[in-house]
């Protein structure tokens, strides 16, 4: 499958929203005027200055759906008329308090039963840091140097993850735990696997997060699969290549330990298609979501679905792509029937900022990415004058 098509890619978006979405995307491309941007944004933010004005109708507006869950509506409805779901992200990062913790948790549980009421919604998402101290995930990352206090503020951790959990089974809206840095992923782990043995029973309610930028993840795929198989549920993931490789890099080389990173992207790529091979080849037990910008894994998965002959709109097998970015995956994908959805983050601008400064890192970081997105908008303007 090619996703060369521009007028399917680009049908929700007016010649307005088009231009508008090119120049930002010349801007965010521009790694001087990105890390410009930065320094200025972290200086607004520490000077508690004014920011919405120029923030929320430009990067905002590209990659968020909006402040609330209530303005994310219309971003939801746009999609749904072109068959492509939502997935609700409450995108506030950088919280410390019990109450924070609380009240985030709240907002989540807010995304769930609002997706319970939403077919449009077929899955909600919140990452385990947004509801319990890193350092404390950290802490019980080795169960046996963990100190009691640690374990005592993780079990309040656990029954947030819980709360949420159990809700996102009453509803019957799937709930996606997210990865992160893997010196917290083993606690991650273990939280995700307890609660898909007590809520996946029947059906793939909770997701956990399989970043195959590490090179140990395709093993710990498989033996997640063995577990899910001997305790009788069912095993779901959410594939992803991974977000925290500098990071990563730079602490194990820090510390002196080995890199849990692959090698280089190569390896990744051919580890993330390992990965879809596993996940095709036991979709009767093994429920998984593509979360990929990458147009060759994503032709590749729909390859794969045709010669196992497994139907565009199996229940088991989703493609996620961010709002904002990469519609010619996922609108081509959408109009050939497949299952898509959307991340869509929200919440209140300056709350989101550090999502959208780590977006616009990324985006200037990744190999081809701008150059793709400006060549494929540029295309289909160029369409629209012709026609």
């Amino acid at each position: 499958m090619k996703f060369t098509d521009t007028e399917i890619a680009f049908r929700s978006k007016s010649n307005g929203q088009l231009k508008k979405a090119y120049w930002l995307f010349r801007m965010v491309g521009n790694s001087s005027f990105t890390k410009f941007g930065k320094v200025m944004t972290n200086l607004a933010i520490k000077l508690r200055l004014p920011m919405n004005w120029i923030i929320k109708p430009t990067i905002f507006e590209q990659f968020c759906g909006g402040e609330t869950i209530a303005e994310c509506a219309s971003t939801t409805k746009v999609l749904d008329e072109y068959g492509i779901g939502t997935i609700l992200d409450y995108s506030v990062e950088g919280k410390t308090s019990e109450d924070d913790f609380d009240a985030t948790m709240a907002e989540i549980k807010r995304t769930v039963k609002a997706a319970g009421d939403n077919h449009h919604i077929p899955f909600c998402v919140f990452k385990v840091t947004g509801i319990g101290r890193f350092s404390v995930l950290e802490a019980v990352n080795d169960l046996s140097k963990a100190q009691e206090a640690d374990i005592l503020e993780f079990k309040k951790i656990k029954n947030r993850v819980d709360e949420i959990c159990s809700l996102a089974y009453e509803t019957g809206t799937p709930v996606f735990i997210d990865a992160e840095e893997s010196w917290i992923q083993e606690t991650i782990d273990r939280l995700a696997e307890e609660m898909m043995a007590t809520y996946n029973q029947d059906r793939a309610v909770v997701y956990n997060t399989v970043q195959l930028y590490r090179h140990d993840r395709l093993d710990y795929l498989k033996s997640l699969h063995e577990k899910a198989k001997k305790e009788n549920f069912i095993c779901a993931v959410k594939l992803v290549r991974g977000a925290y490789m500098e990071k990563e890099r730079n602490r194990a080389e820090e510390r002196g330990y080995a890199s849990p990173i692959q090698p280089n992207k190569p390896a990744t790529d051919k580890d993330f298609n390992a990965a879809l091979d596993f996940c095709v080849e036991n979709i009767s037990e093994v429920a998984f979501c593509a979360g990929t910008h990458n147009e060759e894994s994503s032709a590749y998965l729909v390859q794969l679905m045709k010669t196992k002959n497994i139907h565009n709109h199996h229940e088991h097998a989703y493609f996620a792509q961010l709002y904002g970015m990469s519609d010619h995956i996922s609108f081509n994908l959408s109009n050939k029937g497949y299952r898509v959805a959307k991340y869509v983050p929200y919440g209140p601008v300056k709350e989101v900022l550090p999502y959208l400064i780590r977006r616009a890192d990324e985006n200037t970081s990744m190999d081809g990415q701008m150059g793709r997105e400006l060549g494929l908008i540029k295309s289909e303007m160029d369409r629209r004058k012709k026609a």
